[in-house]
């Protein structure tokens, strides 16, 4: 049996995005409340009962939450022009050796807009 276990992440930062045209009002720093959420699947372990262990994600993401949360994200390496593209990209990059079987990261910048990521760069 295959299935996707999905486990959801919130961090507070700011940003600008530098590659916009100029007037644009997100050139100016502002921020957001972002939720992201990993994305993992793969056979059920029938002895155990389930894909992955929670605390497995959680641990992965601990770190980066750690740099991301109140920061800026422009200061991040790879995140100079941090879109939620590029943010969901710059995860990937830095799960997909800890969590096999990562299948996607959504990023929300707001309730009514997010990015969905699934590895293809």
């Amino acid at each position: 049996m295959r299935a996707r276990l999905t486990k959801e992440f919130r961090f507070e930062a700011a940003h600008t995005l530098p590659s916009l045209p100029e007037g644009h009002k997100c050139r100016q720093m502002h921020g957001h409340s972002f939720k992201v959420e990993i994305s993992i699947e793969g056979e059920v372990d029938e002895e155990i009962g389930w894909v992955y262990d929670h605390k497995r994600i959680s641990d992965a993401m601990r770190p980066l939450l750690d740099q991301l949360d109140h920061g800026y994200l422009n200061d991040i390496e790879g995140l100079e022009s941090p879109t939620i593209e590029r943010l969901a990209a710059w995860f990937w990059r830095k799960l997909e050796v800890d969590l096999p079987g990562l299948t996607e990261i959504e990023i929300f910048e707001t309730p009514t807009a997010r990015c969905s990521f699934r590895g293809e760069f």
